[in-house]
Formats: C-alpha cells, sequence, structure tokens
C-alpha cells in the first residue's frame, strides 16, 4: 500500500487530471522512488501565462508521511525550478492553503514569499458538515529572468479566484 496520496493535506485528482499534465507537460512530472521501487512522493507542474507574467507552477508537490523531512521536497521543487529556467520563465509560484503552515514555511524555507490571497480557490464540500471553502496563498520565487523580483509583487493583494482566470 502506497501512502504518497493519503494525507489530508493532498488534493487528489481525477487520472485525466494527472495524464493531462504527462501528455502536456511531462518534463514538469517527476517522482521520487525509492531503491525498492516505492513512490515517496512526486511533483506536478507547468509553464503558462505571457510576456512578464511567463512563469513555471507548482500544480501539487507530495512526500509520503515516512519519506518527509529527507529533503524530498527540495529535490523535486530544484529540479521543476531548474526546468522552468530552461523554459525562460520569469518565476514559479504555487498555491497554498492558508490553514497550512506546515507547508507554508517550507516553501519560505526554499525562497518563496507570499505575493496575494485568493479567495475561497479551495473547495470544501457541498455536503452536510464539509468543511467550509478555504483561501490560498499564491507564493512566488523570482527566476533568473527577474533579478529584481517584480514579478514577486502582486497587483491586487485579495484576489476572487474568478480573477485568476479573467486575464
Amino acid at each position: 500500500f502506497n501512502r504518497v496520496n493519503v494525507d489530508p493535506l493532498t488534493e487528489n485528482y481525477a487520472i485525466c487530471f494527472y495524464l493531462q499534465y504527462l501528455v502536456n507537460w511531462p518534463e514538469y512530472c517527476t517522482v521520487a522512488e525509492s531503491p525498492s521501487g516505492q513512490i515517496m512522493g512526486y511533483i506536478l507542474g507547468k509553464s503558462e501565462g505571457q510576456g512578464e507574467e511567463w512563469h513555471g507552477h507548482v500544480t501539487t508537490l507530495t512526500v509520503s508521511s515516512q519519506f518527509r523531512r529527507l529533503g524530498i521536497a527540495h529535490t523535486l521543487m530544484d529540479q521543476l525550478e531548474k526546468i522552468s529556467e530552461n523554459q525562460k520563465c520569469y518565476f514559479v509560484d504555487l498555491f497554498v492553503r492558508v490553514s497550512n503552515s506546515v507547508a507554508i514555511n517550507m516553501y519560505k524555507n526554499f525562497g518563496y514569499s507570499i505575493s496575494r490571497q485568493i479567495l475561497e480557490y479551495y473547495a470544501g464540500g457541498n455536503a452536510p458538515h464539509s468543511p467550509p471553502d478555504e483561501d490560498a496563498f499564491d507564493m512566488r520565487k523570482a527566476l533568473s529572468r527577474d533579478p529584481e523580483g517584480k514579478t514577486l509583487i502582486a497587483k491586487k493583494k485579495v484576489i476572487k479566484t474568478t480573477e485568476l482566470f479573467s486575464n
């Protein structure tokens, strides 16, 4: 049994979502595997945007609980950042639940900073007793194409989810 996706803070997606990433951005899809063949973690990402908004995006990063604190997340993030540099991106961004302080601190240690807050980005569910929707932080790290870090400064500090896709 592999525990890599059995974590309340790991977003799980339909198989077609994962396949879309493998087909469109295979260079951004990396699995960390133990010597015995067990999946220790993985990262999925993509490059997107236009002009100075051209960036790498971390869609999901997860490390199985028994393999945490071994540097696997850092290694996966480094690789995605290198791929984004090769794609001539200005920055890398990711979204993280505002309540996930462990991940927020980890990303800060990796050089990321909070750029803005996205209201109700994570759906809570429609069933009775489901948790409410939750906001996300958009965290960013400038790459070599942005030596002054201009892309880290958001035009608006708080946005609605619909504003992410209205450009």
